[in-house]
């Protein structure tokens, strides 16, 4: 019997896996370009990781600081992310970030405001000017708010609760995907010319971390097993300010707004510390006493950058530093501190998720104290490998944007360059993909034998033998990567995580779910480890790979970094079952824009 025939099947000519804010983007682009699209998404539409975004969206706009501009966007994104950042992705962010954002504007959201009506923009660590366009700090829930209301109103399909578990290819080229619906548990076949992934990261793999259910690796994963490369794995941003307290909160995302808006970090002992702990990349840029500091956020133009703001991995690791040291909070964490900087209206108006996260969770009155806060697993700089300019990967028919996608953020990404990322790739990727199936001639093949054998692949935890719980393999999991894959890491702890890991896929096989398919959890996540192994088994093996610190990825015993790795990417392969590690040279960035990194204002 063909596939078609035993399963239920939908025909179009792009998909879109997954449904933030550059699902959402792509699937606008595509369908505007009058070819079939379809929304794909594991949540309902609305509840995608883009709502957690809170900052603001980085833009070179030039509303608070007129001298602000693109190139220096692109240099402050480039010398964030250590130089490891793709330079043409960087460029084509940060010259198309604010034609995105007017068109965001356009379509309904509903920004702060300067005194004169323009879109009032916030600082953020490492961006030398205020350019984050914001919503108090409910950014990334406008965002999706306005992308969904446009693409609804466009009429597009959206097909929500549902699982995508693999990619389907025609020879070399994807010809669709197959996945289940999550309250059924019934298969379901999407025939296509081209695939968007806009799927996010895997930070479930981790015990602390400020990701939402979903975030559990399934792009990577079915990238990885559809043919496709992946690039800078190793690089995982541990964000500096999540809660510590209490610890059914722990690892809940805590704004960078806060300190962009005036808060600052001290220790136990009531010390801002992060003035011992300025690279020296940023000296030229930062204030190196508090009094300077202060003045910065009274005069920002005649003074320098507080180091509170400094770009996350240094942040992160600074308290990290201060916890080993024992000058941390009780409960392992350090003080970020509004109270004493900024009248309580003032908070109230900026931060009024802030505010009610901590009334609400931890009974904190961030208008009276300090919040607890510290690091948390929060953002994936690797992905999927893709052309800079249409965002295709290495796999014909198969484009990805967002988080999924590496490239734009090198070792370490500025906050707010996400969301821009997203509806700047996430329009390219849905014109590319449109383009793409244009382009195809004939009618989609799909392999009935494939489609079987994957259908027997997902069923198979419905008959394990060996009574393992997939909740017990996922807190072991969580642990393993929190401990040996973390901040700070060394190569006998990696050796010792994929020793875990190997261990942890043998009793995935012996995974044993009672009942029927109907709405079960437990079987969703044996199917979602199985994402969630491979993602962080390419973290390890790449971060093996890499003796050097960079970014996000810092190996204690190799604590500076190497000019030999300066200007690689660390690339990871599937072959047959196997993954394969190797190290390609970066893209050589053109003299002009060389230039303009260089230069120091």
């Amino acid at each position: 019997m063909a596939a078609e025939g035993k399963y239920e099947t939908h025909e179009y000519d792009v998909i879109v896996i997954g449904a933030g804010g550059a699902g959402l983007r792509a699937a606008i682009e595509a369908s505007a370009q009058g070819v079939k699209t379809a929304l794909v998404c594991k949540s309902l539409l609305g509840k995608a990781h883009t709502v957690m975004a809170e900052g603001g969206i980085a833009a070179a706009l030039g509303n608070v600081y007129p001298e602000d501009n693109w190139k220096v966007h692109f240099r402050d994104t480039m010398r964030g992310g250590k130089m490891l950042n793709n330079w043409r992705m960087a460029q084509i962010h940060a010259q198309e970030a604010p034609e995105r954002v007017l068109e965001l504007e356009e379509w309904g959201a509903l920004f702060d405001r300067t005194k004169d009506g323009l879109i009032l923009q916030r600082d953020f660590g490492g961006h030398r000017y205020a350019r984050l366009a914001h919503v108090g700090d409910r950014t990334g829930l406008e965002m999706i708010r306005t992308l969904q209301q446009h693409a609804v109103h466009k009429g597009i399909d959206v097909y929500m609760e549902c699982n995508v578990q693999r990619l389907l290819k025609d020879g070399e080229r994807i010809s669709g995907a197959f996945g289940y619906w999550r309250e059924s548990g019934k298969f379901v076949l999407f025939k296509c010319k081209a695939v968007v992934l806009a799927t996010g990261g895997g930070g479930k793999a981790w015990k602390i971390t400020s990701n939402s259910w979903e975030y559990t690796g399934d792009g990577i994963a079915m990238a990885l097993d559809a043919g496709a490369d992946l690039i800078d794995i190793e690089m995982i941003q541990f964000h500096p300010t999540g809660m510590v307290w209490p610890p059914s909160v722990r690892g809940i995302l805590v704004t960078e707004g806060v300190r962009g808006d005036g808060g600052t970090l001290t220790n136990s002992l009531g010390k801002r510390f992060m003035f011992d702990y300025i690279p020296d990349f940023f000296k030229a840029e930062t204030a190196e006493s508090e009094k300077e500091a202060d003045g910065w956020y009274e005069d920002k133009k005649n003074n320098r950058r507080t180091p509170d703001l400094l770009p996350r991995d240094e942040v992160a690791r600074a308290i990290n530093a201060e916890v080993k040291a024992g000058r941390g909070t009780s409960h392992g964490g350090v003080f970020l501190d509004i109270a004493s900087r900024r009248p309580a209206e003032y908070i109230k108006r900026r931060l009024p998720s802030m505010y009610h996260q901590f009334k609400e969770l931890a009974d904190v009155d961030i208008t009276k104290e300090p919040m607890e806060v510290g690091p948390t697993c929060h953002y994936f700089m690797g992905g999927v490998r893709v052309d800079a300019d249409t965002t295709a990967a290495t796999v014909p028919g198969l484009f990805a944007a967002g988080e999924v996608a590496a490239g734009l953020h090198g070792a370490n990404r500025l906050g707010g360059n996400s969301l821009s990322d997203l509806v700047v790739f996430g329009r390219r990727a849905g014109l590319y993909a449109a383009e793409h199936a244009k382009a195809l001639k004939g009618p989609l093949a799909v392999d009935a034998g494939q489609i079987e054998a994957i259908a027997q692949e997902l069923l198979a935890p419905f008959n394990g033998k060996g009574g393992e719980n997939p909740y017990t393999i996922h807190a072991d999991l969580q642990d393993c990567m929190q401990n040996l894959v973390g901040i700070i890491r060394t190569e006998t702890e990696l050796k010792e995580a994929l020793d875990k890991l190997a261990a942890f896929k043998q009793r995935l096989t012996k995974v044993n779910i009672e009942g029927n398919r109907q709405y079960n959890p437990g079987w969703h996540l044996a199917l979602d480890l199985r994402s969630m192994l491979e993602v962080s088994e390419a973290a390890t093996l790449a971060a093996i790979e890499r003796k050097e610190s960079r970014g996000g990825h810092t190996r204690d015993d190799y604590p500076k970094t190497d000019a030999k790795f300066a200007k690689v990417n660390v690339v990871v392969k599937k072959r047959k079952d196997d993954l394969h590690i190797s190290q390609e040279p970066l893209p050589e960035m053109p003299e002009e824009l060389k230039k303009i990194v260089e230069e120091q204002k």
